[in-house]
């Protein structure tokens, strides 16, 4: 809507056309940040935060890190992938169809790497570090390794170092169990899967093969639900000092009913978002186990 001259009467809805231009520029960058797996994991980074016992004003910091990350590497995500994305006439992403500019997602991506550097730091070298390698593995799966076979290699390393950002933000510096950094790993590559599997399709026609485009998307979601289910016995177990209380119980035969509800889904419904939802479910029940072990990563 081409703005009026000065001193017209305002737009029929009422709204100054700057300013809902202004508007339709954040929309379309919260698309861009890929906003369900961004949540998910800062959600996630905070909840381990929080339990691993950080003080609020350090839990705050461990999320604002790995918020600005999972931003930057959303947004790297669809400048890097623009070209493909318009080709395959991705209408869902609003680079390909010309709904923001490349200039204006560049800028934002290089704000979010601009403040997750100084945020990460700030936590001291052993937590930044393990908060940055997690923002670089984002980076280096969308720079190319998404069309090999390591595809899941980033998500397992990523998802892994989420409790060592936790514990090491601390001011002992623990380092995180075995089974905190298993189970994460476990659930990054079922995270992983179920990103993937709505796109296989599209994903083909432009050339990338990683992991589950090579299994295909019955196999793809048959191994993320069995991951789903053994990050959660990761947890159980690992985390048990005792006998497994009946709440834990409780809730690992809830994740194996998601599990075999994610694979149904997946298996059914592949071109649609609800395995990963499910398997965003999983990983809040895990935060769930995490807080039933008494809240110790270490």
């Amino acid at each position: 809507m081409p703005v009026g001259a000065a001193g017209a009467a305002p737009s029929p809805e009422g709204a100054d056309p700057v300013d809902r231009s202004v508007a339709a520029t954040a929309r379309e960058l919260v698309v861009c940040s890929h906003p369900l797996p961004t949540v998910a994991v800062t959600a996630i980074s905070a909840g381990l935060a929080v339990l691993a016992g950080n003080s609020a004003g350090r839990s705050t910091l461990v999320t604002a890190a790995v918020f600005t990350g999972q931003l930057s590497i959303g947004w790297s995500n669809d400048r890097i992938d623009s070209a493909r994305d318009r080709d395959a006439g991705r209408t869902d992403k609003p680079l390909a169809v010309a709904a923001v500019s490349p200039a204006v997602v560049t800028s934002a991506l290089v704000v979010a790497v601009l403040a997750t550097v100084p945020l990460s730091l700030a936590l001291g070298y052993r937590a930044g570090g393990a908060a940055l390698t997690g923002a670089l593995c984002g980076w280096l799966y969308n720079l190319g390794l998404k069309a090999t076979i390591w595809s899941w290699a980033p998500y397992a390393v990523a998802f892994g170092a989420l409790p060592a950002i936790a514990t090491l933000a601390l001011p002992t510096h623990p380092w995180p169990a075995a089974w905190a950094l298993a189970s994460g790993a476990l659930l990054g590559v079922a995270a992983h899967l179920a990103n993937t599997l709505p796109d296989l399709a599209a994903d083909a026609v432009a050339g990338i093969r990683g992991l589950p485009h090579r299994l295909g998307a019955n196999v793809t979601a048959a191994t993320g639900a069995a991951l789903l289910l053994g990050a959660t016995a990761v947890i159980v177990v690992g985390s048990s000092t005792g006998p497994v209380s009946g709440p834990r119980w409780a809730t690992f035969a809830v994740v194996a009913l998601l599990a075999v509800v994610a694979e149904e889904l997946g298996r059914r419904r592949p071109t649609s978002q609800a395995f990963f939802l499910v398997t965003v479910l999983v990983a809040g029940a895990d935060v769930v186990l995490f807080a039933l072990a008494g809240g110790t990563l270490y």
